[in-house]
């Protein structure tokens, strides 16, 4: 809105204001409708009247029932025109209360009063300053607009639109669904009108997002005899608009994502996914190839079979790599317009194109190979991790950590592109969002088997993965573990001991009793990697043993999954590998009754851990293995392992028989 001293507003909008006061009511309509024609795209004139308050008046005579319907349709079809200006025009007509006005006006029985309402409350709502929870704030408004469903194509027109906008979060989907608006709507996507079709689709594709229940009854929704994913299939076919085909395709992938179409379904493989693919073609236009991309990343994102289709389709691969060259110097745009505006939103392509190499690569191994094969696909990932938005940032980070998942990928490009650098600097202060994804990645470039390890530990990284397992995301605190486990994974003792220096003794036993199982697990993997050959599990044991006994203790005694259990017995497992550190075993005869406990447990697994640390205790070759092996004899293991040797689980079976033979050598 231009800023206007009220000197600067000209004498005519005045007058304008001055004659909807005026006594003679004939007087006040020819004024407001001579308001309307001044109105006519012109911002500065509604910006005028604005701030000379013309909108409350019009909002009193719209209300009053001494008011003719004439003039009280008049003040709504100049309201409507205000709306069409500023979003700051909105924002003051919200502020003056227009929506309960305009909503108590559609109790009026007059049908053109009732349209000029709606098409003004269409406009105030399809703006993104208008607060959509308004829509709900009164119970029986939802209702009401269904009633008036039927009315007109106008009717049909505006109230679909206002729901297709307004419908943004679970809550709103569920008061739409249990207003009846699957049945109310339907019909709608057989009118002749075309606008009233496609705002009927609109609100199919946003109340079916994410939502098993309404999806599950689409499927079985009969438009004028025909199933209503046929009627979608239609509407995706060549012949009809962009906008149509690629709604319906929405429409058919949210079904298939809440579970309500099998992703082997004709209608899924044969017509939305080669639809979707069109729309990522170069003759789309910008805002079709992002939507294009993006729906069809959210399509195949689970399903490996879809994955391997698109991969093969129209050139697909190939065809991502021209949203990185958009807008050419040669391009074909002659709109300057249209140029502007693309210039302005070419970083939501590189968005998209992230999201569905992202989406593509997820599972297999020769599609990953086809994208980083593609033209300089590394370096554009490279410079997407340090783009100034932060959509393209998280993309980005979305398709790396996608291809990190390959081996052969961390051998060879990633190690090329020196991939870990920018990664590293991404996650020095970057929002939850991203932080989980480049954590996420960093994980598996910590891998045994990366090149990327080395250069990434003598980087600092430790410091940093420690501060991220004190976050309060969960997330977050499982990926900061996971990567130490990692980096412990068959480390020298030099890193293990900066682990435990950065981590400090007691964050590790905090993430112990931690109450999200994946950070336990993940905790327990890191111990168990710090606890891998003797040198080193005796010096953890030496410095730690007491703490890390407790915790072990707390763990078998607590009420935890079988997989916890597992993980905890077999570190007990490898303490009891330990030269030195066994003795903190032995001569814990509480312990010692735990893993007899687990010995004779129901769970085969446990069973088998807990037999492994009896093995460890009572090998042979080691000093002091007489006195262990008559101390445990005495305490009835013996006996136990005699009966494990006739264990049905093979496994079992065979570790048992090991452990009897050290007492018989």
């Amino acid at each position: 809105m231009m800023v206007c001293t009220l000197m600067e507003v000209t004498a005519t909008s005045r007058h304008y204001v001055d004659r909807l006061f005026d006594p003679d009511p004939q007087n006040v309509l020819q004024g407001v409708i001579d308001m309307k024609n001044a109105v006519i795209g012109n911002n500065r004139q509604k910006a005028n009247l604005i701030v000379l308050g013309a909108v409350p008046r019009l909002l009193y005579l719209l209300q009053q029932s001494s008011s003719s319907l004439e003039l009280r349709t008049e003040c709504a079809v100049v309201l409507g025109s205000l709306a069409m200006g500023t979003e700051n025009n909105i924002k003051s007509l919200v502020d003056c209360h227009i929506i309960p006005a305009l909503l108590q006006g559609l109790l009026c029985s007059d049908l053109i009063f009732i349209e000029a309402c709606l098409r003004c409350l269409r406009t105030v709502f399809i703006s993104p300053v208008t607060p959509v929870q308004l829509l709900y704030t009164d119970p029986t408004v939802i209702p009401h607009l269904m009633s008036l469903l039927s009315r007109s194509q106008h009717t049909q027109e505006y109230i679909t639109q206002i729901f297709a906008h307004c419908c943004k979060t679970p809550e709103h989907q569920t008061v739409l669904f249990n207003h009846g608006a699957i049945q109310n709507i339907a019909p709608l996507l057989i009118s002749p009108s075309f606008k009233v079709r496609m705002q009927a689709l609109k609100c199919f594709s946003v109340l079916a997002y994410e939502n098993a229940q309404v999806s599950m009854t689409l499927v079985n929704v009969l438009v004028d005899g025909e199933q209503l994913s046929q009627v979608f299939v239609r509407m995706m076919q060549r012949d009809k608009p962009i906008e149509m085909q690629l709604t319906a395709a929405k429409c058919l992938t949210y079904m298939c994502r809440a579970g309500a179409i099998r992703t082997d379904d004709n209608c899924i493989v044969l017509k939305t996914l080669p639809c979707l693919v069109r729309m990522c073609s170069k003759e789309r236009l910008l805002e079709e190839r992002v939507e294009g991309a993006e729906t069809l990343a959210y399509l195949m994102e689970p399903d490996i079979e879809l994955q391997r289709i698109a991969s093969v389709t129209d050139h697909l691969v190939s065809m991502l790599a021209d949203y990185f060259k958009y807008p050419s110097s040669v391009s074909a745009i002659t709109d300057i317009k249209r140029l502007d505006h693309d210039l302005k939103h070419a970083h939501e392509l590189r968005q998209a194109a992230f999201k569905l190499y992202a989406s593509l690569g997820s599972n297999d191994e020769d599609i990953r190979k086809k994208i980083t094969e593609t033209e300089n696909m590394m370096d554009r990932i490279v410079s997407g991790l340090s783009e100034s938005s932060i959509k393209v940032r998280l993309a980005a980070v979305r398709c790396l950590h996608s291809l990190s998942r390959s081996v052969q990928q961390l051998r060879t490009s990633f190690h090329d592109h020196a991939v870990w650098k920018p990664l590293m600097k991404l996650l020095q202060n970057a929002p939850d969002e991203v932080l989980v994804m480049a954590s996420s990645t960093l994980c598996n470039l910590l891998l045994e088997f990366s090149p990327s390890k080395e250069p990434i530990l003598e980087s600092g990284v430790i410091e940093l993965l420690c501060s991220l397992t004190q976050s309060d995301s969960p997330a977050l605190r499982v990926n900061g573990i996971w990567a130490l486990m990692n980096m412990a994974f068959q480390a020298d003792q030099k890193v293990k001991v900066e682990i435990v220096r950065a981590l400090g003794t007691e964050q590790l036993f905090r993430l112990l009793s931690d109450p999200d199982t994946n950070v336990l697990m993940k905790t327990l993997g890191l111990l168990r990697n710090l606890l891998s050959t003797r040198p080193h599990i005796d010096q953890v044991m030496s410095s730690h043993g007491k703490q890390i006994m407790q915790a072990v203790t707390l763990i078998l005694e607590g009420e935890h999954s079988i997989e916890v259990k597992e993980q905890t017995l077999c570190i007990l497992a490898n303490i009891a590998d330990g030269n030195t550190a066994k003795e903190l075993i032995m001569t814990n005869d509480d312990m010692l009754q735990k893993i007899k406990y687990y010995m004779g447990h129901s769970n085969v697994k446990l069973q088998l851990a807990a037999t492994f640390c009896i093995s460890n205790l009572i090998w042979n070759e080691e000093d002091g293995s007489q006195e262990r092996q008559d101390k445990l004899r005495d305490m009835g293991f013996v006996d136990i392992l005699h009966k494990l040797t006739q264990a049905s689980d093979p496994n079992l079976c065979d570790r048992a028989k090991t452990a009897m033979q050290q007492y018989l050598a």
